[in-house]
């Protein structure tokens, strides 16, 4: 027995001994037999039966009468005469088909893989009963006749097992030590010579995600493409082997199109469409990376509930857009019921028109004005329909030091007041932060006093180079806000002087609280010093590799750089 197995299957799963496996998966470099006497897979509930009549030579029973006839004797009475009774006729025995349809535990309650499941307890056995007809007078040369006659037996079990990629790799590695996903592998349990009323005729293992895949690129169903995997499994558990010669190889192409012509069912198969995908692309990429592909999260379930992304630096690549690839990573985990949270040093009107921009905003979007979030720093957080539950004002004392310093070193300020930026004067950089950060344009008021009446103000960032914020503005206002404020850098080429005591990931802790979640819940990904207590409070912190030194530290993980993607990798890679 294979105790890892127990918690992976679900409905009727496989319980007989596994005597050799045969690779199914169809390319001219796949395939390899080897035997093995461990259990494939752990025994459950009892399998679903399904009975055929495989003869057609049936006879009715008939009812037997001891007696029959009428005479007189010669007195006048009745007399009956007896007669021997005739032998009834015997019934020919049903073959029973107990077929087990099985869907491997982390597969989600997807409603198409559920349907399919139901159409292969009906279609399995209808393959079976038309492969065991064709192997009576069968002329075939190649194949293994260890199962020549299935009448010999009172009932034959096959396990068929969905999955996705990442179960059939790991079953592909540990038996043929090939470390990468497959479409299909069969695992034969017949053991010849035992005398046994049962033909255990083994399991047939197919990834869902694989198939998904071929099945568009073949121009047919998920389902079509998995009954043509199915048949090249069955056919393989019946002594078939396409890789011992070109013989053997044509053989059993020809009996997988025979067997599909005759059940009806559409496309080429296994072997035919192999041959014609190699032809088409002249090439076979097999990886082993853990990476999910495109498309593929819906046979996948969440590792967690909510993914807290921040903007600058991680969801936006250098030209601050959200990269195609991106977009469509964030659409297919929320179709997945993952909750997209972004955490930020902006305002949250320049993130929902950045998300506008790539039609991701709005009720059926990531963000909009009604859903949870953290923003400028986590000092505004809005939580259940987009209501402020925190705010942190920054001291006014350090307010009207930072404009004053602001007009004498002719250094650019921004305030932040909600959904509006304050600045003293015109300047590039200030512009800059509208055009290029699509922040909200700044408002112009020269007056330092009419600047810090006009509202509260969250944060104040100054903006100046690289080397002059490292080299004059950190060190300087690290000292004079000691004990009053916090400084803190999500670019390089700003500073931002924030409330004493908070943090961006202050105000996810304030988020997860409301909302009732834990932070064993969540992913968050980050690239800044602001995004460290973030990433240390979520279960799985992802720092990309263009981040800070302090973000990455702390990480569990070094993802991908902002302009390679490094937030849908993180996505296809570590959140299903």
């Amino acid at each position: 027995m294979l105790p890892r197995f127990s918690n992976y299957l679900r409905h009727t799963p496989f319980n007989s001994v596994m005597a050799r496996a045969v690779t199914c998966a169809y390319h001219p470099h796949f395939c390899s037999v080897f035997n093995t006497n461990d259990n494939a897979f752990p025994s459950c509930n009892p399998p679903r039966r399904v009975s055929f009549l495989l003869f057609d030579n049936s006879v009715k029973k008939q009812q037997s009468q001891p007696f029959r006839g009428v005479r007189a004797n010669a007195g006048g009475q009745r007399e009956y005469r007896k007669v021997r009774s005739r032998t009834p006729k015997s019934k020919p025995k049903e073959l029973e088909l107990s077929v087990s349809i099985c869907i491997e535990e982390d597969l989600p309650d997807d409603p198409e893989i559920l349907n399919i499941a139901e159409m292969l307890r009906l279609n399995v056995p209808m393959a079976m009963k038309l492969a065991f007809d064709g192997l009576k007078g069968s002329e075939y040369k190649t194949r293994d006749t260890a199962i020549d006659d299935v009448g010999g037996f009172q009932s034959v079990e096959l396990s068929v097992l969905l999955c996705n990629d990442e179960f059939i790799r790991k079953l592909n590695k540990e038996w043929r030590d090939e470390d990468h996903a497959t479409d299909v592998l069969s695992m034969s349990q017949h053991v010849p010579g035992l005398d046994l009323p049962i033909l255990m005729l083994g399991d047939i293992v197919i990834s869902l995600e694989t198939a998904a895949r071929q099945a568009e690129e073949r121009g047919h169903t998920l389902l079509d493409e998995i009954r043509i995997l199915m048949i090249h499994g069955l056919l393989h558990l019946l002594g078939f082997d396409h890789e011992i010669s070109e013989e053997a190889e044509v053989e059993m192409e020809k009996e997988e199109e025979l067997l599909l012509k005759s059940l009806d069912w559409k496309g080429k198969g296994l072997i035919k469409s192999a041959y014609d995908t190699e032809a088409n692309s002249n090439s076979h990429q097999s990886s082993s990376d853990d990476r999910k592909k495109d498309g593929s999260l819906r046979f996948y379930k969440p590792k967690f509930s909510h993914i807290f992304c921040d903007m600058d630096g991680t969801l936006l690549n250098s030209k601050s857009q959200i990269s195609t690839s991106t977009v469509k990573a964030l659409r297919e985990a929320s179709a997945r019921g993952v909750k997209i949270v972004i955490a930020t040093g902006k305002a949250r009107p320049a993130v929902i028109d950045i998300f506008k921009s790539v039609d991701l905003a709005g009720k059926d979007g990531i963000v909009s004005e009604f859903s949870p979030g953290v923003f400028v720093q986590g000092l505004l957080v809005y939580g259940r329909q987009g209501r402020e539950i925190y705010r942190s004002n920054l001291d006014p004392n350090v307010c009207r030091e930072a404009c004053l310093y602001s007009l004498e070193n002719k250094v650019p300020l921004i305030a932040f007041c909600e959904g509006r930026c304050l600045s003293l004067f015109h300047d590039p950089l200030v512009d800059s932060l509208h055009t290029i950060y699509r922040e909200p344009k700044a408002e112009i008021i020269p007056s330092v006093e009419h600047f810090l009446a006009s509202a509260d103000i969250q944060k104040m960032i100054f903006l100046g180079t690289r080397q002059n914020v490292a080299d004059t503005l950190r060190p300087y206002w690290s000292d004079a806000t000691n004990g009053r404020a916090n400084v803190v850098q999500s670019v390089p080429d700003m500073l931002e002087i924030v409330p004493l005591g908070t943090s961006k990931g202050k105000g996810v802790k304030v988020l997860l609280d409301h909302l009732g979640i834990t932070a064993t819940e969540i992913m968050a990904i980050g690239d800044g010093e602001n995004d460290v207590e973030m990433l240390e409070l979520a279960s799985l912190g992802i720092a990309l590799s263009n981040g800070s030194e302090k973000s990455k530290a702390v990480a569990d993980v070094i993802g991908l750089s902002n302009d390679e993607d490094g937030v849908a990798d993180a996505i296809y890679r570590y959140a299903f």
